[in-house]
């Protein structure tokens, strides 16, 4: 069975508000990301939370983010994009007002949740809109512009959270910062009209579940896993684990994210020279090489360390879900919001992980006569070691992922491919 395109109706469709929404309400879950990330000292301090509870308050940002994307992925045909986004505002407003309001631990764990639900109605909502509203390479460009916004939204929440912490603000002012463009997205989205389905079949539920139990599928399912955890694990804990390091941990953060936000303007070019797979496979390389280095370098080279992490993370998300649009079409919205989900959740599953390895360091380090900074400092560097695990197993997945696709059949010109249920893969 060869995915087709259809003729759908797309009249009076904006497509230039509906995407300048879909990028506000990805900034907010980047001021989400980035914001929390610079006030966590100040929550273990004022709550008495050790670097595990602090994990626990993190994974409920990335167990509410898979729940959602997969409960929208499967409704996004019957309900469709709008109700998604009003469910996601509702949540990330709640989630808001609770965080600010918070009296302790279980509060958190129930506002952070909240957000994460709202975060992942956003992806379900717009990750398979824009695939429906551009074509081919038109739209891989538009879907690594939109991923741009959220290395770009972290880039500005992790300035505005430095300078409100510096300027001796409290952390309930930086999560305020977060309605902004909460506020303006849900505007932008008010009364607009939503584009329909182009692939033939990608509506279909039985269909869907086909494509998604093909090898292929499978594979890019367990590697988005890996990918999802090498780009969030460093970032969600650079301001405990690089906090003693010489260097800034929000400025490292911005750097990264910052460097992210300009190669994913620029991907297009770059995806159609190097083919998806050679694009993951330096991505794991790079990205392999800036870990170890956050593990072993410290004062300025930490800002050289940032530079290779950011090129080896820069193209993760929005290459792993174009290729699952691209390649295995029929997969449809449910295809693209299982394999971000998939990435959310295994990242909430480690990150209470990484906040023990952390803790299991300190201990140990204590036991060697360090304190303070020393302490601090190697603790977070033999944890980041650790961390470049996930992304020298990636090495291995893509390099396997890229002899494989050299073998497929090249896709039709008008971006689907063969690779559906009863052909071959």
């Amino acid at each position: 069975m060869v995915a087709s395109t259809v003729t759908v109706n797309q009249t009076n469709v904006n497509q230039k508000r509906l995407f300048l929404g879909s990028c506000l309400a990805l900034i907010t879950t980047a001021f989400s990301f980035s914001i929390r990330a610079g006030i966590l000292p100040q929550l273990g301090n004022d709550f008495g939370l050790s670097a595990e509870q602090l994990g626990f308050i993190n994974s409920m940002w990335f167990v509410g983010f898979p729940i959602s994307m997969i409960i929208g992925g499967l409704v996004y045909h019957s309900v469709g994009p709008k109700i998604i986004m009003t469910v996601a505002f509702v949540c990330h407003t709640l989630g808001i007002l609770l965080t600010i309001l918070a009296g302790g631990y279980s509060t958190l764990l129930i506002s952070t949740l909240l957000i994460g639900i709202g975060n992942g109605c956003t992806e379900a909502a717009c990750n398979p809109m824009i695939a429906d509203m551009y074509s081919g390479v038109q739209m891989n460009k538009m879907l690594n512009r939109f991923h741009m916004w959220f290395p770009g939204g972290i880039v500005i929440g992790s300035l505005v959270s430095k300078f409100m912490t510096d300027a001796g603000l409290p952390w309930q002012a930086q999560i305020w910062v977060i309605m902004i463009p909460t506020v303006i997205y849900a505007f932008l989205f008010f009364g607009q009209r939503f584009p329909q389905s182009k692939v033939e079949g990608a509506t279909s539920l039985s269909r869907n579940f086909g494509a998604m139990l093909t090898p292929l599928y499978l594979f890019m399912f367990a590697c988005m896993a890996l990918t999802a955890i090498s780009e969030f694990g460093p970032q969600q804990w650079v301001g405990l684990i690089m906090g003693s390091s010489g260097a800034s941990p929000m400025l490292i953060l911005a750097l990264v994210t910052g460097l992210m936000a300009v190669g994913r303007y620029f991907a297009g070019p770059i995806i159609h020279k190097l083919d998806q797979t050679g694009v993951l496979l330096g991505s794991a390389v790079f990205a392999t090489i800036g870990i170890y280095l956050f593990s072993t370098q410290t004062g300025a080279m930490a800002y050289v360390a940032a530079v290779f992490f950011a090129i080896g993370v820069c193209y993760f998300w929005p290459t792993m879900v174009g290729f699952i649009a691209e390649r295995i079409p029929l997969s449809g919205a449910l295809g693209m919001s299982i394999i971000g989900g998939v990435g959310m959740f295994s990242t909430s599953i480690f990150q209470p992980i990484i906040g023990r390895w952390i803790d299991a360091e300190r201990a140990e380090k204590a036991t060697a006569g360090l304190t303070g900074d020393a302490l601090e400092l190697a603790a977070g560097q033999a944890t980041l070691l650790k961390m470049t695990t996930f992304p020298i197993i990636l090495i291995v997945a893509f390099t396997i992922l890229f002899f494989w696709m050299r073998n497929r059949k090249p896709a039709h010109t008008d971006g689907t491919q063969l690779g559906a249920p009863g052909s071959s893969l």
